[in-house]
């Protein structure tokens, strides 16, 4: 039962609901226009209350960690898009040519903070460092990840430049998580007693951003485009991808000489891919791509699949704790 739950969490039959909904009745026309300009008001709160959230202090004790942080940039921004393209023959031939560009930018996005920091902590891990190290990539990704998109992608929204990107990023994401940081000291302790209330914000936001960017892909077709195989195809591919970089950053975190708890910060941090970042980047960096809910569907299966891997591994490294 308790593997049951962590497969089909809430959130998780929530994502599949919406792009069923989006299938069966995708929005159109000044409904999809309404719907785009919520969604850039429900972002700009999701990431107000990210930064509301992230304390301070933690930041401060973690900071002094600089190799730990090198190195969760380094699998996050480098070995990441360096596996996305050595796939790339095996990503096209099970998952079609057409996924590959959604794999492609998985690869370019920042590591996610509040289940990094979760799973590190059940893990009996560095959580401070685990914060920083998360938040850090985070930050980076808004800079990064267009560049990246731009390096690696041929496809992009229209008229979408790095710099322009680089640009919305930071006005739409930036600017509203510094806005809430720097509010933290007068709205902090009332942002944490409504923690459970407002994780709801959090998800409805994704979830309406899903739903509009897969609204659009269906009216172009996107499931003519993706067979049931090729999803087979890129599950598959995923699951690869993610044991490698697990794999990775546990050799790399002992071979460099890493406590056992920075090894469990490391491996969390470096090996995640942001979901509640990646798809509201992708509307911005993909603006009028019809192709939108095709490229955003990698993100969606590999946040499902991290999960999943990662409960099962914290609650390992929790168990040899418990036995040292």
């Amino acid at each position: 039962m308790k593997f049951l739950r962590t497969l089909f969490d809430g959130f998780t039959l929530a994502l599949f609901a919406t792009v069923a909904l989006a299938a069966l009745l995708p929005c159109e026309g000044r409904v999809a226009v309404a719907f785009d300009h919520l969604t850039v008001a429900g972002i700009a709160v999701l990431f107000f209350l990210h930064g509301a959230r992230l304390p301070r202090e933690a930041i401060l004790a973690g900071l002094t960690n600089w190799k730990l942080h090198l190195l969760v940039l380094a699998c996050t921004f480098a070995l990441f898009p360096l596996l996305g393209l050595v796939l790339k023959p095996l990503a096209t031939a099970v998952a079609t040519p057409a996924l590959y560009p959604g794999l492609l930018y998985l690869c370019c996005l920042p590591s996610t903070v509040q289940s990094s920091i979760a799973f590190t902590a059940i893990a009996r891990g560095n959580v401070p460092a685990a914060v920083c190290a998360a938040s850090l990539s985070n930050l980076a990704g808004v800079f990064v990840t267009p560049l990246l998109v731009a390096l690696l992608l041929t496809t992009r929204g229209e008229g979408t430049s790095p710099l322009r990107a680089i640009g919305d990023i930071v006005l739409q994401l930036l600017v509203p998580f510094l806005a809430g940081h720097l509010l933290r000291p007068w709205i902090g302790s009332a942002i944490e007693r409504w923690r459970g209330v407002l994780s709801y914000t959090d998800r409805g936001t994704v979830l309406l951003v899903v739903y509009v960017a897969f609204s659009a892909s269906v009216v172009e077709g996107l499931w003519h485009l993706v067979p049931p195989l090729a999803l087979l195809g890129l599950l598959a591919v995923v699951v690869l991808l993610l044991a490698i970089v697990l794999a990775t950053t546990t050799v790399l975190s002992r071979r460099l000489g890493f406590s056992r708890a920075d090894e469990i910060a490391v491996v969390f941090c470096g090996s995640k891919k942001s979901l509640a970042s990646g798809v509201p980047m992708a509307k911005i960096l993909f603006a009028g791509n019809p192709a939108l809910g095709m490229l955003v569907l990698p993100v969606m299966l590999f946040h499902q699949v991290q999960l999943m891997a990662c409960a099962m591994l914290a609650q390992r490294y929790a168990r040899r704790s418990g036995d040292g």
